[in-house]
């Protein structure tokens, strides 16, 4: 099933997903991934999303999403989680 992957615990996983966030070159300033969970193959990313007051999305919440979703595709290849 996921022979292919290495098993990594979530802490660690966390580390090294926010590591690859202040790298990549679209990286702003409060971007970090807080959650990570097992969904099948995929590792889906969680972190504040830059909402307005009103709860709505802000400029900043679209450049958040497409982190997040580089995350899981970088990553998913890697790893599953063992936590």
């Amino acid at each position: 099933m996921r022979t292919n992957t290495q098993p990594i615990e979530r802490e660690a996983l966390l580390i090294e997903a926010n590591n690859i966030i202040r790298n990549h070159e679209d990286y702003m300033h409060g971007m970090i991934a807080t959650e990570v969970e097992q969904k099948g193959s995929v590792l889906v990313f969680r972190g504040e999303f830059f909402l307005d007051p009103d709860g709505l999305p802000t400029a900043k919440t679209t450049a958040v999403f497409n982190m997040f979703k580089h995350l899981a595709h970088v990553l998913s290849e890697k790893y599953h989680l063992v936590d």
